[in-house]
């Protein structure tokens, strides 16, 4: 089969390889749709994966080609989405339930092989069979989209809130959605470029503020800025609630800067680098009371109530718009272009999608 092979930093080959060999417990599926994280770009030129060589790729979506297991085999044909983080199912927090946080856990595309490639091994238990309504597409967005609202779930929300979110990359465009979804009808939201707002408005709600921040570089959130235009639209009180989808020191400090006492900020961006803010952030935190909050994956536990059975039905009645944040859709052999426009914005992006 063909597939994108990372064999050291920057070292990515388009090439042959064996299609993977099953063992008890997995399956084999054919790849039909895979996005670009932006956690895909850092994993491929700059940090590497935790072995070479990987092929990455951990949003993919397709059809189950075979199975070991002859107990296994009702999964033969079927459309299934996938969840990448595969836990070990022994740690205390696996005993819980709650498999997003394993203390052991292995990952699709970054710990072992993952989508980017014709053909994927998949543990059944991380498989979740598509309604006929989803294009496969939408299902390869299920892990950002399922993301987005496990982190939602971590605070508590009420539709008097008024939010402040920072950074709108795919994760917080879908975030915004699920703002909508919850009906918080107040969103100021942040962003380095109009269009991500005019999606956002478009696929979330006209309602919803866009403020841009953008600089010079393209890249950077302003604090002061922004935070001074957060503050004055709501008559110097600050938002209930403030969420950093950037994973910078910037937009961190927007948030405890723009949050009112007693609020809510929640860390959902992957970190840039270290993560600092000076002493009179800190303060706040202290002297308001601010309940800081982290987020990390998504609930996966075959259950109809965990992430993405949730995130699957808010597609399905049309509450939840993915497609709309496509802004590429390339064909498998052109990789490498989507994420040369990912690493170095050579055309406005959102979310790229690579269909086989």
């Amino acid at each position: 089969m063909k597939a994108y092979v990372l064999q050291g930093i920057g070292q990515l080959d388009y090439t042959d390889v064996p299609v993977p060999e099953l063992k008890s417990g997995w399956a084999l599926v054919k790849v039909e749709a895979a996005g670009i994280c932006g956690s895909d770009i850092p994993r491929i030129f700059q940090t590497g994966t935790y072995h070479f060589p990987t092929i990455p790729g951990h949003e993919f979506a397709g059809s189950v080609a075979d199975v070991f297991d002859e107990k296994d085999r009702a999964w033969i044909g079927k459309r299934v989405g996938v969840f990448p983080l595969i836990p070990c199912m022994e740690c205390f927090v696996c005993k819980e339930d709650a498999y997003e946080m394993c203390r052991n856990y292995d990952y699709l595309g970054s710990r072992r092989d993952g989508g980017f490639a014709e053909f994927a091994a998949v543990p059944v238990w991380n498989l979740i069979g598509l309604p006929e309504e989803m294009s496969m597409e939408e299902a390869a967005m299920l892990e950002p989209a399922s993301v987005a609202l496990h982190a939602l779930r971590r605070l508590t929300l009420t539709p008097k809130d008024t939010v402040a979110l920072f950074g709108l990359g795919t994760i917080g465009i879908i975030l915004a959605q699920w703002l909508h979804i919850f009906g918080i009808e107040k969103v100021y939201t942040v962003g380095h470029n109009s269009k991500h707002g005019e999606i956002m408005k478009l696929t979330a709600s006209e309602d919803y503020e866009y403020l841009s921040a953008a600089c010079p570089d393209g890249e950077s959130l302003l604090t002061e800025d922004v935070v001074t235009r957060i503050l004055e639209k709501t008559g110097g009180e600050g938002v209930s609630i403030a969420i950093d989808c950037a994973g910078t020191s910037e937009t961190l400090t927007n948030c405890l800067n723009s949050v009112r006492p007693k609020g809510q900020v929640l860390a959902v961006g992957n970190p840039k680098g270290n993560i600092a803010f000076d002493k009179n952030s800190y303060w706040k935190i202290l002297r308001n009371q601010i309940r800081l909050t982290g987020t990390w994956n998504s609930t996966f536990c075959h259950s109809k109530e965990d992430d993405w059975h949730q995130t699957i039905e808010a597609c399905c009645s049309k509450e939840l718009c993915l497609s709309e944040l496509i802004t590429h859709r390339l064909d498998f052999g052109e990789l490498k272009k989507g994420l040369a426009i990912a690493k170095d914005h050579l055309e406005y992006h959102n979310k790229i999608i690579i269909c086989p």
